[in-house]
């Protein structure tokens, strides 16, 4: 099982999944019928245990954490 965590404005809590990659992560958090986390996950990147991911084929193995990460801008 692995935890996902959305930061910064999505606002939604922790959930635990059952996932061996990223790939299936993104289709099961796809099917949540919440139109705002839909929207988020189109332009957020993507942290597996703190390391920014790009590839879905990352593999998973119980105990990781997946942070859902927002664009964010500065001055």
């Amino acid at each position: 099982m692995v935890e996902i965590e959305f930061l910064g404005p999505i606002k939604l809590d922790n959930i635990k999944l059952e996932a061996s990659n990223l790939s299936e992560v993104k289709e099961k958090l796809n099917k949540y019928t919440n139109f705002e986390l839909n929207k988020w996950l189109k332009i957020c990147a993507v942290a597996l245990n703190d390391e920014i991911v790009s590839s879905l084929e990352a593999p998973l193995k119980d105990g990781d954490r997946i942070s859902i990460l927002p664009p964010v801008c500065g001055g």
